[in-house]
């Protein structure tokens, strides 16, 4: 089952506005794409070596190790084409929403079972992908339901086995995009991209659909509804990150924002400061689970940090967009 698969129809209508996109590309991969894989990929290494030196779930190493690298996949996980979805990737540092509580039902049966998979990282890669990756792991350092279940034993080397599988694919793409990086900038000849008209689509994309899923999900699945809200949904919420989540990929998106309109100031004017306006708000709500979802006075901030952000796409699909050259089509989400 794959979660998160943005299907985003770009056209290009107006090939008289094409034009060389070669700086705006090298730019945003030097300044923002690489950079970001490659943060990611110190805090992962971080992170294994904390839970090889003390796999307690209390310890407050290796919490603040896991803080660090999820802060750090927060940042690029935006960022959800080449590399980030060979070998599914993504979705193995970051299997959420989850559903159907696939999650604690994989770590449950691998601990019931002692499996022996977290014996060797080839193994454990072969493992239920729910059962890995940072929402896995969050689960084993902060869900009392997994403090006693198992031995003391198994329990930490499944915790060292969830490290090193995060770290590994954080490796791995890193590696990748620094290869992967000449696709982008110097589209032709081998790379999947045949213009930088389709390159910028590509970016483009990952900022109107990292957008719409920190507005329709990491804050829309809480929210629920009026009637029924639904706070125990928000993302990371064991862990107070939802919050954080919010803020986090709204500054990675707006670094991704003002490098796509550099070349319009009027655009990356109005952008930014709508920008501006979400972030404050994320951080003045003081709610790092979202439970205030739950209360009418909460519930009314955390819909005008969702309408902040929605003010974000409209200038990005009727303002920069077009003037790109590039109109956004039909957006969709596969899985609820």
């Amino acid at each position: 089952m794959r979660f998160l698969a943005f299907a985003l129809a770009v056209t290009l209508p107006f090939p008289a506005l094409a034009q060389d996109r070669g700086p705006i590309l090298t730019a945003m991969v030097d300044e923002h794409v690489l950079p970001g894989f490659a943060a990611l990929s110190d805090a992962t290494g971080t992170l294994t070596q904390a839970a090889q030196a003390d796999c307690a779930a209390t310890s407050p190493e290796l919490r603040a190790a896991y803080h660090m690298a999820f802060d750090n996949w927060i940042s690029v996980s935006h960022l959800r084409f080449g590399p980030s979805e060979t070998d599914d990737r993504a979705f193995a540092l970051a299997f959420w929403p989850d559903t159907k509580g696939f999650t604690p039902k994989a770590l449950s049966g691998l601990i019931a079972a002692e499996d022996g998979a977290v014996e060797t990282p080839e193994a454990f890669a072969e493992t239920s992908i729910a059962g890995r990756g940072f929402f896995a792991l969050e689960q084993m350092l902060y869900d009392p339901r997994f403090a006693d279940q198992g031995s003391d034993t198994y329990r930490c080397a499944l915790i060292q086995a969830i490290a090193t599988d995060i770290d590994l694919n954080a490796r791995a793409m890193d590696e990748d995009w620094e290869s992967f990086a000449t696709a982008l900038t110097q589209p032709g000849g081998n790379s999947p991209y045949r213009s930088g008209d389709e390159a910028m689509q590509e970016l483009y994309k990952a900022l109107v659909t990292g957008l719409e899923f920190t507005g329709d999900t990491r804050l829309g699945r809480p929210m629920g509804t009026f009637d029924r809200p639904r706070p125990t949904r928000a993302e990371a919420r064991r862990s107070d990150r939802s919050l954080r989540h919010v803020e986090l990929s709204l500054i990675a998106l707006r670094d991704l924002a003002a490098h796509l309109s550099a070349d319009h100031p009027e655009i990356a004017f109005d952008l930014d400061g709508a920008f501006d306006k979400a972030i404050t708000r994320a951080q003045a709500l003081n709610d790092p689970t979202l439970a205030g979802v739950a209360d009418p006075q909460g519930r009314f901030r955390v819909e005008a940090l969702q309408q902040s952000i929605n003010d974000i796409r409209a200038i990005a699909s009727t303002e920069l967009g077009p003037t790109l050259g590039i109109s956004a089509g039909f957006n969709s989400l596969d899985g609820d």
